[in-house]
C-alpha cells in the first residue's frame, strides 16, 4: 500500500477544475482531469422499480436512454452517469450484472452513433451490518457487496465505487453527543482500517477488467455531520465540528487512492479537494446541483478544483422540462461548458477564485475546503502519512486553525456555541496520545461498553 508523504502540487494556486495531476483514461475516448470538465449525473430508481429483476433493468435502460437522448439534444460532448445502486441491486448480483451491462450497451450505442464520449460509473451500495454477526468482515453481505462490485466491473461499467461504512457506529455517538474523540476514532481510524480491507479487494477486482477503480467517500460519517449541521440557524451539530469531521475524511478517504484507486473520485465527498491536493487524482464534487437532494453551505465552492460536476441523487421522474435524467444531465451540462470555455479563453484561474469567494466564509464547512486551505489540511495529512490515527488529528487541528485565524481577520464569526464547541474539541485533540496504539486502546475500552453495534473484531482489533 502506497502512504502519501508528499504533496502532488508544488502550492495550491496549482490546483484548477479540468486538470488532474494523474489525469485517467477510460474507454469511448473520455479523459478526467485532462483540461475539460465532464458533467455527470445521477438519478435513483424510481419506487417501486425494486420489486422485481425486470423492473430493475428496465428502468435502469430508461435512465440511461433519457440521458443520451438530452445529450444529443442540447449537444453535450461527453457526460457521465453514475448508476447508485440500491440494496436490492447489490445484494442480488445478477440484477448489478444486468442493469449494469444494459446501461453499458446503451452508453455505447450513442457514443458510436453521435460521438458523445461516456462513462459509466456503477456505485455498490455498501450493505454490511457490523451489528450482526460476523460484523462488516467475511460475512455472506460483505461477500455479496463484492460479488455485486465484480459483476459491475465485468459487465461494462467504466469504473466502479462504494461509500464505505466502517467506523460509523462509533462516529454517530459521537456527532449525536458532540464528543470529538469519538468521531476521531471512528473516521480517522476505523473508517481507513475498514477502507483498506475494501478497497484492496476492490483495486483486485478492477485490475481483472477494462475498469477503473474510481474511490470512495465519507458519505455515511462526515456527510451525516453535515446534514446535522443544517443551515446557518440549525444546531443538531455544531457547524465547527461538522467542519473538522470532514477534514478527518480526508485523511480516511485517502485510503482509497493508496489502495490503487485512481479517480475520478465520487461526487458525495465533499472532502475531495483536500485529496486532490494530495494525491493529484481527478475528483467528482457536488453543490450548487446537489438541491434536489440536500441542500449545503458550499454550492459554489466546491466547482473551484472539480474535474467531475454532479448532481445529488435525483428520483427518476417526469419534471415539466423532461425527466430528471434529462433535467439535471442539462444542469450539470451548461455549468461544465462554463468552466471549460473558462479554461479555453483563459479565465479558469479567474473562475476558480470567483467560485471560492463567493462561499468562502459562508460558513466553517465551506472555509476548510477553499482550495488554498484544501492544500493546508492537506499538508497536515502528509506529515503523518504513515499514520490514520495521526494524520486525521493533525487534519482537524489544521482546520481548527483555519477556522480561528478567519475569526481573529473578521472574515467570519461565531455563535457562542459554535466558538464554544471548536475551543473544546482542539482542546481534546491537543491532550490526546502521541502514539496510536495508546489511542485506540483508549477508544476500545471506552467504545465498546458505550456503543453496542461497535465490534473490534470488524476492524481487525
Amino acid at each position: 500500500m502506497k502512504r502519501f508523504t508528499r504533496m502532488a502540487y508544488k502550492n495550491p494556486e496549482e490546483m484548477i477544475f479540468g486538470h488532474a495531476k494523474f489525469p485517467v483514461s477510460q474507454r469511448s475516448n473520455i479523459q478526467f482531469g485532462a483540461g475539460y470538465v465532464v458533467p455527470e449525473v445521477k438519478v435513483a430508481p424510481g419506487e417501486g422499480t425494486e420489486e422485481s429483476k425486470e423492473k430493475m433493468v428496465s428502468e435502469c435502460r430508461n435512465i440511461a436512454q433519457s440521458a443520451c437522448e438530452r445529450a444529443v439534444a442540447v449537444g453535450l460532448p461527453a457526460f457521465m452517469l453514475e448508476q447508485e445502486h440500491i440494496f436490492q441491486q447489490t445484494s442480488n448480483p445478477d440484477w448489478t450484472a444486468e442493469c449494469t451491462r444494459i446501461q453499458a450497451e446503451t452508453l455505447e450505442k450513442y457514443y458510436d452513433e453521435y460521438d458523445i464520449r461516456t462513462a459509466l460509473m456503477a456505485t455498490s451500495a455498501d450493505i454490511r451490518e457490523e451489528e450482526k454477526a460476523p460484523g462488516l468482515r467475511d460475512s455472506d453481505l460483505y461477500n455479496k457487496t463484492m460479488e455485486s462490485i465484480e459483476a459491475s466491473a465485468a459487465n461494462g461499467a467504466s469504473c466502479v465505487a462504494i461509500e464505505t461504512t466502517g467506523g460509523k457506529s462509533v462516529s454517530d455517538y459521537g456527532i449525536a453527543r458532540g464528543d470529538p474523540k469519538a468521531i476521531l476514532f471512528g473516521i480517522g481510524v476505523l473508517g481507513s482500517i475498514d477502507m483498506e480491507y475494501m478497497w484492496k479487494g476492490i483495486v483486485n477486482i478492477c485490475k481483472k477488467y477494462d475498469c477503473r477503480a474510481a474511490g470512495d467517500t465519507d458519505c455515511s460519517q462526515a456527510n451525516t455531520a453535515m446534514f446535522l449541521a443544517g443551515g446557518l440557524m440549525d444546531k443538531d451539530c455544531s457547524h465547527t465540528i461538522a467542519a473538522l469531521a470532514r477534514a478527518m475524511a480526508a485523511a480516511r478517504s485517502l485510503v482509497a487512492v493508496e489502495c490503487g484507486a485512481v479517480g475520478p473520485l465520487k461526487d458525495c465527498g465533499y472532502e475531495n479537494p483536500i485529496i486532490k491536493s494530495i494525491s493529484g487524482v481527478p475528483i467528482a464534487t457536488e453543490g450548487k446541483n446537489a438541491v434536489c437532494a440536500h441542500s449545503d453551505l458550499m454550492g459554489n465552492l466546491t466547482a473551484a478544483v472539480t474535474d467531475v460536476w454532479s448532481n445529488e441523487s435525483v428520483y427518476h421522474r417526469q419534471e415539466m422540462g423532461g425527466t430528471t435524467p434529462e433535467v439535471w444531465l442539462q444542469a450539470t451540462g451548461y455549468e461544465a461548458a462554463l468552466m471549460n470555455t473558462a479554461i479555453q479563453t483563459g479565465k479558469g484561474e479567474t473562475l476558480r477564485d470567483l467560485y471560492t469567494l463567493t462561499d468562502k466564509y459562508r460558513d466553517p464547512q465551506a472555509l476548510i475546503l477553499a482550495y488554498d486551505n484544501a492544500y493546508r489540511i492537506g499538508e497536515a495529512i502528509v506529515k503523518y502519512g504513515n499514520d490514520p490515527y495521526l494524520r486525521a488529528r493533525a487534519a482537524a487541528l489544521e482546520a481548527g486553525a483555519i477556522i480561528n485565524e478567519a475569526v481573529e481577520s473578521k472574515k467570519m464569526y461565531l455563535t457562542r456555541f459554535e466558538r464554544d464547541s471548536l475551543d473544546n474539541a482542539l482542546k481534546i485533540f491537543e491532550e490526546l496520545p502521541s502514539e496510536s496504539d495508546q489511542f485506540i486502546d483508549e477508544c476500545i475500552r471506552k467504545y465498546s461498553r458505550k456503543v453496542a453495534e461497535f465490534d473490534p473484531k470488524s476492524y481487525g482489533l
